[in-house]
């Protein structure tokens, strides 16, 4: 059985191999998709450290203070304190910045330069293709940030002034802001994308990823023997349907001529699908997966437990909004929390050992990262109907990983509104105490709120910058708040989707009915 599956030579498509070199990579050269996996690369590291600076806002706000309330010696100066808070609001700025010039300049760049790969194509030529195609990018971010810029977000001047004045004050209102009003809405715009992808990829990501690590795959022995046997029934198939014309002049029928043609595509996955699962089976990985299988059962619990957690802080945080905000016209903002918030509750208790707190949070941020790249293999890349890209191990196309940057880089920034709406507390203040003089008999120490004295609690800038513009522009903070509804709600549905689905493949992602050719398995055959 294993010779008849193993009968096609090595060099039988050598000549398509050279000419269609680039079915798996896309349109270009070798050279330009690792120009593509190099930006990309730089993409996700941009975004990656800007979700990196909450854990870094957080603890320098906590680094202030003492655990009995008082600031620390260097922390006393008020000039000190604002000059690190306007660090980090420089650096927030500036990393929102580059996201923008990535998503609206490299990435479409890079995109379109790789699609207008030809053999008689210049590096000139693609360059100017490349930017025609471009600054369709640039002037949407061009309008996005004028929109953001000369939006009325304050009171209008008087209805007295000139019409000179009126524009002087404008003018003098920007470069007050330093254009911060601008970039606000144009990330503001970009993380509510974001959240939609983030409802979508990330929902069901953190489910999918602990329950296949729970489930594990299926043994490459079993799945063997399975491709066996449908390989046998192909096989009856097609000799059926030649011997139905085998003693007859008349030619075959087009629809047992269909029949056929998909009986011989069948029957060339199926020897694909057989290939892989024997290269799979007689790896070292898969003999010595007995030794790792506890250990991801185990992870895969412990994820699991972690989502339900996140799960339950935002629903708790929501219904708090619901019940206790300033309503949909501040952007539900919370100014004292009722309910209490678990993930909160377990930071504020590991501040008692330094830096667990930190190490916990840091984890959290990767969980969402990993969780929504899970997500995004699992799905795809669709466009309304259609799936434009699918991602998977050493096949995805070179257009695919640009886009899947793009989306990356959305989500990424809308964590950090998942961060404020799930532990909004920590996210807040961090582990900054003050001295409550509230009661006139006794002076305890507190944990910082919303409800604090001013000057005795440090907001992190991230949080003020969410809070100032959910205030000055409310319809991003309501849909941001509707939109975590919403990923609570597909997260269940991905959780039964998940607990329904079978039991991953032994080369799940390696063999598909839609790739376009066998060719890229020749490797595997014996020399």
């Amino acid at each position: 059985m294993n010779q008849k599956l193993m009968t096609r030579a090595p060099s039988q498509n050598t000549n398509q191999r050279k000419d269609g070199d680039h079915s798996t990579l896309g349109a270009g050269s070798g050279l330009d998709t690792l120009h593509c996996c190099c930006f990309a690369v730089l993409a996700l590291t941009v975004a990656l450290l800007t979700v990196a600076l909450v854990p870094v806002d957080i603890f320098l706000v906590s680094y202030m203070k003492e655990q009995d309330g008082t600031f620390k010696e260097w922390a006393n100066d008020s000039d000190t304190r604002d000059a690190i808070e306007n660090m980090m609001l420089y650096a927030y700025y500036t990393m929102y910045a580059l996201e923008i010039v990535f998503m609206f300049l490299v990435l479409p760049f890079m995109y379109f330069y790789y699609e207008e790969y030809d053999e008689d194509s210049t590096t000139r030529s693609r360059i100017c293709a490349g930017l025609k195609f471009t600054i369709v990018f640039v002037f949407v971010a061009g309008v996005l940030l004028l929109v953001g810029a000369f939006i009325p977000t304050q009171a209008t001047p008087s209805m007295n002034e000139t019409e000179w004045e009126k524009l002087q004050d404008l003018f003098e209102g920007l470069g007050k802001n330093r254009g911060e009003n601008a970039l606000s809405f144009c990330i503001s715009i970009l993380t509510l994308i974001g959240m939609l992808l983030l409802v979508i990829y990330t929902a069901y990501g953190m489910n999918a990823l602990p329950i296949d690590m729970i489930f594990g795959t299926k043994s490459a022995k079993d799945e063997i023997v399975e491709v066996q046997g449908d390989y046998d029934d192909i096989q009856s198939e097609i000799a059926a349907i030649r011997h139905k014309y085998k003693h007859t002049r008349r030619s075959m029928s087009r629809k047992d001529r269909t029949k056929l043609n998909d009986l011989q595509d069948k029957e060339k996955l199926i020897k694909r699908r057989e290939r892989h699962l024997e290269k799979a089976d007689k790896s070292w990985c898969t003999k010595c997966s007995i030794l790792w299988r506890p250990f991801e059962i185990l992870t895969g619990i412990i994820l699991s437990l972690l989502a339900l957690l996140i799960l339950l802080s935002l629903l708790l945080t929501s219904i708090d909004k619901l019940l206790h905000s300033l309503g949909p016209k501040t952007g539900y903002i919370l100014p004292q929390k009722t309910l209490p918030n678990p993930l909160d509750i377990t930071l504020v208790y590991c501040q008692a050992i330094f830096p667990l707190d930190y190490v916990l949070m840091c984890l959290i941020i990767v969980y969402f990262v990993v969780a929504t790249m899970a997500g995004i293999r699992k799905i795809g890349i669709w466009f309304f109907c259609l799936r434009m890209f699918k991602i998977r191990p050493h096949k995805t196309k070179t257009q695919g990983l640009l886009f899947m940057c793009e989306i990356m880089m959305l989500i990424i920034l809308a964590l950090n509104v998942m961060f404020y709406n799930t532990v909004p507390q920590y996210v807040t203040f961090g582990s900054q105490k003050y001295i409550d003089l509230s009661h006139n008999d006794t002076v305890t120490v507190e944990q910082c709120n919303t409800g604090a004295p001013r000057d005795e609690c440090v907001m992190t800038q991230m949080s003020t910058l969410l809070t100032k513009y959910f205030y000055q522009m409310w319809v991003f903070g309501a849909c941001y708040y509707w939109a975590n509804w919403a990923f609570m709600g597909i997260f269940l549905l991905g959780l039964l989707v998940a607990l329904c689905k079978k039991r991953r493949s032994a080369i799940d992602g390696e063999v598909d009915k839609d790739d376009d050719s066998d060719d890229s398995d020749d490797e595997l055959l014996p020399v």
